[in-house]
This record gives structure tokens, sequence and C-alpha cells, in this order.
């Protein structure tokens, strides 16, 4: 039992390895009985980046972990082409070739999981990316605040798949949440992984706009029954992203789940992760709550713009010792 929700079953189900999420019929018995203890939650989650200190050579391997589970993101008025396809090559080389042959890790053939653009740019971003195995990811169904119809929301996911984008963000309707309407909220996410088709959806909670830790848990848990891949905390363009407790609470949920159906759901936390420390935070929170399977970019990633330029410098610092400006690790 833990203090967030455990599913009372004698045995777990199989585990299905990498197998996709299928999702399950709409069943509000996992989470209607749901609540969410805060304190209990937000205690938690503090002895967190308190508990573990990861240090030298260990750190070093825990930041290179971090860097293959970047969503390397640009989702600003003012993208170009141009910016569009730098980003790109970062993507492919997110680390200086002299770090990585100081760290001994050369070899390593290091990138991060995804590239994460605007619909626009999604020809751009696979044209640049062509050969490298990393996939595009696209912001979808009225990306940030998801209030246009249902049914341009789903032209906009079948437009995007067909641009070539491997990995769609939904945005959940916010409005089913705070007023209760979770089958309302299962049959859209049903028509959005539907709409995907080969392409994997994370659905984007935006967790700090949900209003209480129990919305959080029961919308996760409707997400993954309707066949979400990942379910991710925020769009990023909220007041309140990505935190610790609402990340205690989602990974929770997802071990539930496994436990319930064997089958495997990715996380993602996005939006005001940008030092190495707090990278190590989530990571070790991924090692607690969910196990080694989950260190992986198939299951764990970071939505992130800046996060990759702290971890380079901070890498650098653990080579010689020094911090270099912020300019000598440009992202764009």
């Amino acid at each position: 039992m833990t203090n967030v929700f455990s599913i009372r079953a004698s045995d777990p189900a199989p585990d299905q390895g990498l197998e996709r999420n299928p999702g399950m019929g709409f069943d509000p018995a996992c989470f209607d009985r749901l609540r969410i203890n805060r304190s209990a939650v937000e205690r938690r989650a503090a002895t967190l980046p308190a508990r573990r200190s990861v240090k030298k050579d260990h750190q070093a391997a825990w930041l290179l972990k971090a860097i293959s589970c970047i969503d390397l993101t640009t989702l600003a008025g003012d993208d170009t082409p141009g910016k569009v396809r730098r980003l790109c090559h970062k993507a492919m080389r997110p680390v200086r070739a002299d770090i990585l042959e100081g760290l001994g890790v050369s070899g390593l053939n290091l990138t991060v999981g995804a590239v994460c653009v605007y619909h626009n740019f999604i020809e751009t971003a696979v044209d640049t990316l062509a050969g490298s195995g990393i996939p595009v990811a696209a912001v979808s169904t009225g990306f940030p605040a998801g209030q246009i119809p249902l049914e341009l929301k789903l032209a906009e996911i079948e437009a995007s798949v067909k641009a070539g984008a491997k990995e769609i963000d939904i945005v959940i309707s916010r409005a089913k949440v705070l007023t209760g309407d979770w089958r309302g909220l299962y049959e859209e996410m049903r028509a959005y992984r539907e709409a995907c088709g080969d392409a994997h959806v994370k659905a984007i909670l935006a967790t700090g706009e949900l209003a209480t830790l129990t919305n959080v848990a029961r919308a996760s848990w409707v997400c993954m029954q309707a066949g979400a891949d990942f379910i991710k905390t925020s769009t990023g363009k909220e007041s309140v992203n990505a935190t610790l407790p609402f990340s205690l609470v989602m990974t929770r949920a997802i071990r539930d789940y496994h436990r319930l159906t064997g089958y495997k759901v990715g996380y993602k936390p996005a939006g005001g992760i940008s030092t190495a420390k707090d990278a190590l935070a989530y990571l070790v929170l991924i090692r607690e709550e969910l196990g080694r399977d989950w260190l992986d970019p198939h299951l764990f990633r970071f939505g992130a713009s800046s996060l990759l330029g702290d971890i380079e410098r901070q890498l650098e610092h653990h080579l010689t010792g020094a911090y270099s400006a912020a300019h000598r690790h440009p992202m764009s």
C-alpha cells in the first residue's frame, strides 16, 4: 500500500515489457475513491532531492542519462525554420566533442530523446533529423489551452502524423476534469489515440490548472485507461508547471496501472525544469517509485528547452573544475 493509491490485487498482472499500452475499458472503480493526502505527498517529495547525493563520476553518468531522455523543445512565437534546424543539430550532438572525449564516452553516440516543435515545423525537423533515429514530436489539439472544437483537434493530430511526427503531445480538456466529466475525458482521449495511429500519444494534463492532487491522480488514470502512451505534467505555458508532488502522484498512478494491467506507461515532466540539479531529483524519483525500467527514453522524458545547456555546463565543470559561461553551450 502507498499513501497515494494501490490496486488491491493478490498478484500483479504479467509484465508486457515495452508493448504499447492498448488501454482498457472505462472503469471508474480504479479512481473514483481516490483521495490524495497533499501534506503526505509534499513531505515525501521533499525528501527526494535531500536523501540522495549523487557526486563525481556517478553524477556525470546520471546527467548523461538525463540528456538521452530530453525532448529538446522550442515552442515560441518567434520560431523559424533556421532556429528549428539549429535545435535539431544540437539534438544530434547534444554535448561538445571535447567534453565527451574527456569523459571517455565519445563512442556513446549520445543524442536526446526527441525534438518537440509546433506543427508548422514538423517537416523542417524531420528533414534535418533524417537518418539520426531521433523522432519528431509535435504539440497538438489546440496547444496550449485546448480550447478549439474536437473535430479540429483530431484534424490537427492527423495532419501532424501525415507530416512525419512520430509522437503527438495532446492537451486534455481541463473543463472535463474540473466538472468531473470523466467519461467525457475518456472518450476524448480514446479519439486522440485512434487519430494518432502508430504515432505515440503523450497526454498533457496541465496539472497546475486541475485544482487538486486528487484531480491529477484521477485524470492520470482516465488517460491511461484510454490508451495514453505517456502522461505529461504541463504545457510549460501554465503559471505552475512540473513539480515533484505532481510527479509523485502521477508516477504512483503509473505504477498501479502497471500492476493492474501489466502495461508500462511513460512519464514526462515538463515546464520549469532548467537545471542539472532539477534533473537529478526527477531521475531519483523515477528510480525509487517506478524502478530502473523507466530510466529509459522509451518510458521517461524531460520536456525542456534550457535544461541541456546547464547539464553540458555541469559536465564541463566535472572535467575542468571551473564553470564556463552559458554562451559556450548554445541550444540553437
